[in-house]
């Protein structure tokens, strides 16, 4: 049995992983063939692109993060980028276990920019019973996560790099001591994430942050 111990979302979440591996190489070699043109700036063309992928979490980090907020008992789980949902649903599953022990309330805020992905990760809620612990925001973050009513105690960004520290800065007054934040692809792109570790660094905000050797690096920060 896998690290959910739940065999039929298991198995559904097998395949949408394997719908995300399949589009990996194309989204590779777009990418190579984006950095040789000229309007590899081009912003539109990557949306337009990048619309129909789901872009998922690698299955390793996922379930990492499910077991963080089993081990910290994160029952107030922000997402910053929920694509097709499919790193939500080990976030959902994560919560439903915590509350099983009794923890309260709980429940995951997502955040989805794109109207057609988030309405497919709306179905894959439903199908996998797991939509009532799912609030799903749709549209510009910037505006979505300007109202949270909760003290949060997990947070992963998963987003376009320039709106990572935009999203951590809304979220950040929300965090409570000790919480989890998890920013993937980090060493991966350390350059392009400068302004969101320029946030992590400032002695104010308390956090203590550290680069996991995750495929493409995953950071753990927390706040102190």
């Amino acid at each position: 049995m896998g690290v959910l111990q739940d065999p039929a979302l298991e198995a559904r979440l097998a395949g949408l992983h394997q719908s995300s591996d399949g589009q990996i190489a194309a989204m590779r070699a777009y990418y190579e063939a984006r950095g040789a043109r000229a309007d590899r700036e081009n912003e539109a063309d990557r949306k337009q692109f990048l619309s129909d992928k789901l872009v998922a979490l690698d299955r390793d980090k996922a379930e990492f993060c499910y077991q963080l907020c089993r081990a910290s008992n994160a029952c107030h789980i922000v997402e910053i980028g929920t694509s097709y949902g499919v790193s939500t649903l080990y976030l959902a599953a994560a919560v439903r276990d915590n509350l099983r022990g009794g923890a309260g309330s709980g429940r995951i805020i997502g955040t989805e920019h794109e109207p057609a992905k988030a309405a497919a990760a709306r179905k894959t809620f439903a199908e996998a019973g797991l939509d009532g612990l799912i609030e799903l925001r749709e549209g510009d973050l910037r505006e979505t996560l300007k109202s949270i009513d909760v003290t949060v105690d997990f947070l992963l960004v998963d987003i376009w790099i320039p709106m990572a520290r935009p999203a951590l800065e809304l979220v950040f007054p929300h965090l409570r001591p000790g919480a989890i934040v998890i920013c993937d692809n980090t060493e991966r792109f350390r350059n392009e994430y400068a302004d969101y570790f320029a946030f992590l660094d400032t002695p104010a905000h308390g956090f203590r942050t550290m680069t996991l050797p995750f495929d493409g690096g995953l950071e753990l920060s927390v706040r102190g």
